[in-house]
């Protein structure tokens, strides 16, 4: 039976479908990133252009763009609103996070049905399920199966997924369709998606390869035809950032990364070292650093180290 588990770690919540002891479905909120499912208050600050695309604005000064617009709701008057996309970090902070009308009472979302794991504890149950691993390949773009492996890049279109192997065509195109589905799953991507899937000899090939992803992703989504050149697209909900997408945001990604490795360290005063780009952002979020000295029970001190690549950084007794 599928379960969620939880981890609530500092700067990020941690959330992993598992299932036959494997992780099938994942995704990260971050800390002071407000969560698709929250209903706000806000203001109408433009009703948009015929009837879609207005702008709502909380009290914080947050914007949310409303595609579907704000029928009867005049400019500059209060409004109810639910986030259906949070605010997506990095290349394109232009982009504002969506939302829609709501009869609901003002919120948070409702909480995740699943299991909150003690953090940190041992032993690391999600490292143990393989989060660092599917980090990972958040961080390289590169995933692995048999016969093969998928190379996956963010644009500001859509996620791209390239499908390369040493399989026959047909058989590389099935399998590669069903690694990507799962990478699709793992990585919570979410939006438009093309895959590139090896040319085939024939339509019933191309259907195989289709009947592979429809067996893998789950519903709702929408998708194309493999097509003659062997590319097909995927539309998914897309209700916050992916993992590839969190890791694009390359130094806040892994300082957050860096701060759960520390956490299963042993306890005490530890000297944290990293490139001078990931601990540039730890000095600027000093709540962090307190709460990892909580959580080792001593000080956290810092030191810059040019030579250690930004996803290698470590502690050291201090």
């Amino acid at each position: 039976m599928p379960e969620w588990l939880i981890e609530r770690g500092i700067g990020e919540t941690r959330a992993a479908l598992v299932e036959d002891g494997e992780i099938i479905e994942a995704c990260i909120e971050l800390e002071g990133i407000v969560p698709a499912g929250t209903v706000l208050t806000a203001r109408l600050t433009s009703i948009g252009v015929n009837g879609r695309n207005a702008v709502a604005a909380t009290d914080d000064g947050a914007e949310y763009l409303l595609p579907r617009g704000a029928p009867v709701v005049t400019q500059g008057a209060k409004l109810t609103i639910q986030v259906t996309r949070a605010a997506i970090p990095g290349a394109e902070p232009w982009k504002r996070p969506l939302a829609q009308l709501t009869d609901k009472e003002s919120g948070p979302p409702a909480p995740p049905n699943g299991r909150d794991l003690v953090f940190p504890a041992a032993p690391d149950e999600l490292g143990n399920l393989g989060w660092d691993e599917l980090i990972d390949e958040a961080r390289t773009g590169a995933v692995a199966f048999v016969g093969g492996e998928l190379r996956l890049s963010v644009t500001p279109a859509m996620t791209l997924i390239d499908v390369d192997g040493y399989l026959p065509p047909d058989e590389l195109a099935r399998a590669g369709a069903t690694a990507a589905a799962r990478a699709i799953r793992r990585l919570g991507i979410g939006g438009s998606i093309g895959i590139d899937l090896p040319t085939v000899s024939s339509k019933g090939a191309r259907q195989a390869a289709a009947a592979a992803i429809d067996a893998v992703l789950p519903q709702p989504f929408e998708r194309t035809a493999v097509n003659g050149f062997g590319f097909v697209q995927i539309v998914r909900p897309r209700l916050r950032a992916s993992l590839l997408e969190l890791a694009q945001d390359r130094a806040p990604f892994e300082v957050r990364a860096l701060l759960r490795r520390v956490s299963f360290d042993t306890p005490g005063s530890k000297t944290i070292v990293a490139h001078p780009s990931v601990l540039a952002m730890l000095e600027q979020r000093p709540a962090w650093i307190e709460s990892l000295s909580r959580q080792m029970g001593g000080v956290i001190g810092l030191r810059t180290d040019a030579s250690v690549p930004m996803s290698s950084g470590y502690a050291e007794q201090a």
